[in-house]
């Protein structure tokens, strides 16, 4: 499952990185790392991009960058 797959109100855990995209690397520096929670507050009309929060900020990630992220859903929506 990756980032892109959650729907809003998921929390998940970061379990690996596909590194092979740029952006993806800025997401990193942003604190975007493995072995953190993220919550997936809200997607965009159309689904793109996702808003994503961890660490008490939030950074919006679009969909072909999220593919690269690998999580475990934790809690479920609904």
């Amino acid at each position: 499952m990756t980032l892109a797959d959650l729907v809003p109100g998921d929390i998940a855990k970061l379990e690996s990185i596909d590194t092979s995209d740029p952006g993806v690397i800025r997401l990193m520096i942003l604190g975007m790392v493995e072995d953190i929670i993220v919550h997936l507050q809200n997607r965009a009309i159309g689904g793109d991009p996702l808003e994503v929060g961890f660490f008490g900020s939030s950074v919006s990630v679009r969909k072909e960058q999220a593919r690269h992220f690998k999580v475990t859903r934790m809690t479920k929506s609904g």
